[in-house]
């Protein structure tokens, strides 16, 4: 009978000189690589074998931190684009405000300017809106009876000539301007002193001297300015300017721009003229009439 037992079932040595035989290992290996690097090379390849497991295990934790940061800065970037949106916004609309301004401060100075080189009284208007009628050019103006204004009174801005009061309400009144086919202005060519009338054609349209003679001394460039024959216009105020000349076989046809910005005011100055003229001598022509009939 057999006293020992198989093979394969031998334990090897004891547990406690297993531990021994370990313990010392360790020991030696964990001296031996402070002291001699013994274990640098082992260390790396094992790091090799090692990383597809460390990024399989870490790159859905990554994936997920760097999706909620380009989030976080999605929507910090939205923000301050908005931000930045709404800051252009008011900047843009501020500058158009100074824009505004300057534009008012140049119109005005300009007016200023005009008032002094008149000489004569007047008082400043803000246009309130354009006449109901479209097919005049007609503007309502701030001032009326009660700030003294009265018909027939000339609208100028800083460049020259731009209509004439011809209604006048306790608190607004009516200019007509010279675009408009009811309005006429007798004027003088600034170059040869040619006496003439310059007729409104019509809102946003040019102006126009009628029944000239073909062989009249006028051309393109000339300045017209107001001659006062009408006891109404001061003299020598800007009216228009002179763009084309049609000769034809009985008369010329003259076409002319305002010299003043008819369509662009906001501001404009009533003159307070008072005509030192002296009336049309009509009664004195009267007795002639008389004698004469009577012989």
């Amino acid at each position: 009978m057999q006293t020992s037992p198989p093979v394969f079932f031998k334990q090897g040595p004891k547990p406690l000189t297993r531990l021994l035989i370990f313990s010392t290992l360790s020991i030696a290996m964990i001296v031996g690589d402070a002291q001699y690097a013994m274990l640098g090379r082992i260390r790396e390849q094992v790091s090799v074998l090692l990383y597809p497991l460390q990024w399989a295990a870490t790159t859905p934790f990554a994936t997920l931190r760097n999706t909620a940061d380009f989030l976080s800065r999605q929507s910090e970037l939205m923000s301050e684009n908005r931000q930045l949106n709404d800051a252009q916004l008011a900047a843009r609309a501020q500058a158009m405000k100074l824009k505004a301004v300057e534009a008012e401060n140049a119109t005005l100075r300009g007016l200023s300017e005009r008032r002094s080189t008149v000489g004569q009284p007047s008082q400043l208007a803000e246009i309130l809106y354009n006449g109901r009628d479209p097919f005049t050019s007609r503007l309502i103006v701030d001032r009326g009876q009660q700030q003294g204004v009265s018909a027939g009174q000339i609208a100028i801005d800083a460049s020259g000539v731009v209509g004439q009061v011809v209604r006048v309400q306790p608190l607004t009144s009516e200019v007509r301007l010279i675009s408009d086919r009811n309005q006429m202005v007798p004027v003088v060519v600034e170059r040869n002193q040619l006496r003439t009338v310059v007729y409104g054609m019509g809102a946003h349209q040019s102006l126009e001297v009628r029944n000239m003679a073909p062989n009249v001394d006028i051309k393109p460039g000339d300045v017209l300015v107001t001659s006062g024959i009408d006891g109404l216009y001061p003299v020598g105020l800007p009216v228009a300017r002179v763009l084309k000349v049609e000769r034809g076989a009985a008369f010329a046809r003259v076409i002319c721009q305002p010299v003043a910005a008819v369509d662009q005011h906001r501001f404009l100055l009533l003159l307070d003229h008072r005509s030192d003229m002296p009336p049309y001598p009509e009664a004195a022509s009267q007795p002639a009439a008389t004698n004469r009939k009577g012989s």
